[in-house]
């Protein structure tokens, strides 16, 4: 039996291995990290082996990773909260948050309703399931989208736009997870369907969650002041997050909601906020890659033939939802045709938040019943968005006339790119 620290060996050898792999396809590094866990986990092998062989990553240890994926997801949280600047959201203007808000609202209609009728595999639990796929799907993966835009240096209205609004539409996703987290909760236990249950326990929730995280966003940006080298501000961060995450896991809170306010308050009471914040990526990369190893060791195989529909309707549903809502919100306020046409099309990758959102999901003894399947289902359709998203990106942008003719320089892997970037700093 492998020990807990040896099991995360494996998973940070398998996972970097698997970025090499990734590499050869120019695909994505998360794609290859959750490749990986499924390699080495405990349901690939259980369903290979018939059960005589556990996976370098077995049951019992996936269970001990629960502080892993914790702190991870408050990581992931607090980084999208230290883009959240006041400055930034009035730079943006008007119109791409009604775009973002519009596009964001719309898919998750969409994916709920969709999923209302795909009752057969899920007929006594389908309303928090619908309630909790359809707000996973607002999520975004902003990483995927930056760097087809900066691998071809794409420029042009389209662009303009993109950036923004992926830059917040995390953040309006979370809130919106965090309602219907709570809805779930209750349609998940039975519990009666009051005002008290389903609109003043939620606003409560998210209320608290704000409050602490605003305070524990003060305090850090406070401390700053005393502690002035890198070190010292990354530990008070990595303290500041933890404190974070163990409050709400006390307090039956949402640590997302907790752990962005205090990278929003944080970033907005600091005016060196952004190079503070460089210092905690360089810490993260580590943190991260284990997250979605485990989070892929944790996908149920022998479930994907039962929720196989779902799978596919949460797929084509959200793909549409983000088209359709990027559309409408960009003809009410009148983006130029080719944002109108090809924004929706940029916005399908999705990844870390939508399986942090997911993992929380797991780790709910209420939603128990439900948590197998939202599990998978946003896995699956993360190694789906992942494969194709980036593929779809580069070719809106070249349908809207963004990306020039690529030259043979910009043809090179994107790695080579970065190592070119990286001399000339």
């Amino acid at each position: 039996m492998f020990t807990t620290l040896i099991m995360i060996g494996f998973a940070m050898a398998a996972g970097l291995l698997l970025t090499r792999v990734m590499k050869l396809f120019n695909l994505p590094n998360v794609t290859g990290y959750l490749i990986a866990g499924l390699l080495i986990g405990p349901n690939f092998w259980n369903l290979v082996t018939g059960g005589a062989f556990g996976g370098l990553i077995t049951e019992e240890g996936l269970k001990s990773f629960g502080i892993i994926t914790s702190v991870a997801l408050g990581f992931i949280a607090f980084s999208i909260g230290g883009e959240f600047k006041l400055a930034t959201i009035k730079k943006l203007g008007i119109k791409v948050i009604i775009i973002t808000l519009f596009q964001a609202m719309t898919t998750v209609l969409f994916v709920m309703a969709a999923m209302m009728f795909v009752r057969r595999d899920c007929p006594d639990h389908f309303v928090p399931r619908a309630l909790l796929l359809g707000a996973i799907a607002a999520a975004t993966a902003p990483a995927a989208t930056l760097m087809v835009v900066r691998q071809y240096k794409a420029k042009g209205p389209v662009t303009e736009t993109l950036l923004p609004v992926v830059a917040f539409d995390d953040a309006v996703g979370l809130i919106i997870f965090s309602v219907c987290f709570a809805l779930a909760e209750v349609f998940a236990v039975g519990g009666s369907v009051t005002a008290e249950a389903v609109i003043l326990a939620p606003l409560r929730e998210i209320g608290l969650s704000l409050l602490i995280g605003a305070a524990l966003g003060a305090i850090l940006s406070l401390m700053c002041r005393f502690f002035k080298s890198r070190d010292s501000r990354l530990m008070l961060m990595i303290c500041a997050v933890v404190f974070g995450v163990g409050l709400s896991e006390i307090l039956d809170l949402s640590s997302l909601l907790v752990c962005m306010m205090i990278g929003a308050v944080f970033a907005n009471l600091r005016g060196d906020s952004i190079h503070i914040l460089t210092h905690c990526e360089k810490w993260t990369p580590a943190l991260f890659m284990l997250f979605f190893v485990i989070s892929g060791a944790d996908l149920k195989l022998t479930i994907l033939p039962k929720v196989g529909v779902a799978g596919v309707v949460y797929v084509i549903a959200r793909a549409i939802g983000k088209y359709t809502g990027a559309f409408v919100g960009s003809a009410i306020v009148k983006s130029e045709r080719t944002v109108r046409d090809y924004l929706g099309l940029t916005l399908l990758p999705q990844a870390g938040v939508a399986i942090g959102m997911a993992q929380m999901v797991a780790a709910s003894e209420d939603l128990a019943v439900v948590a197998d399947q939202v599990v998978t289902v946003v896995l699956f359709a993360t190694l789906v968005y992942e494969l194709t998203g980036p593929i779809i990106t580069k070719a809106a942008l070249q349908g809207a006339g963004e990306i020039d003719k690529v030259s043979s320089k910009e043809r090179r892997p994107l790695t080579q790119l970065f190592r070119r970037h990286k001399r000339k700093s």
